[in-house]
């Protein structure tokens, strides 16, 4: 998403880009400017599909959402509190939290998976942790798979809705 300003002339320009935290990128301290675009970013999630879905309203994803599935569900995810993953400039993973990425079938889903720092639990916790990303993501429209991958890790499918 993009934010725009007015100029004196009429014109509009782009100023910032807003990208939700996927679990891939650096760290990002929490702060109330961030959550301000958060929340900001949600809400026009929100009231785009109030504009296009008609009668579906918020219960479905909105066709702009289903051609960024991974974008569209690291925003749910970040808006519902629910910590990111984080790695450092080496790769290795600094935090623990919900990583999204494109699913294997090309685009038709995409995965969530619940990462951390080696020794940090993540294992433990994700279970319980996917759960709460799948509640997240179900009340808008998206369907929540829980599978077991290899080494035995739990992932979530996340599908529109058919």
């Amino acid at each position: 998403m993009r934010y725009s300003d007015r100029t004196e002339e009429g014109w509009w320009v782009v100023t910032a880009s807003f990208e939700p935290a996927t679990g891939d990128g650096p760290e990002r301290p929490a702060t109330a400017a961030r959550e301000a675009e958060v929340r900001t970013a949600y809400e026009g999630l929100l009231q785009i599909r109030r504009l296009v879905n008609g009668r579906a309203g918020t219960a479905v994803p909105a066709p702009w959402e289903l051609r960024q599935m991974p974008r569209a569900v690291a925003l749910v995810l970040e808006a519902a509190a629910l910590p990111p993953s984080a790695v450092d400039a080496g790769g290795r993973r600094t935090r623990t939290g919900y990583r999204v990425a494109p699913g294997p079938s090309g685009g038709a889903a995409v995965e969530v998976t619940w990462l951390g720092p080696p020794g940090g639990g993540a294992a433990e916790a994700e279970q319980e942790r996917l759960t709460a990303c799948a509640a997240a993501l179900e009340p808008l429209g998206w369907g929540c798979l829980l599978y077991r991958g290899p080494r035995r890790r739990r992932f979530l499918e996340v599908e529109p809705p058919r």
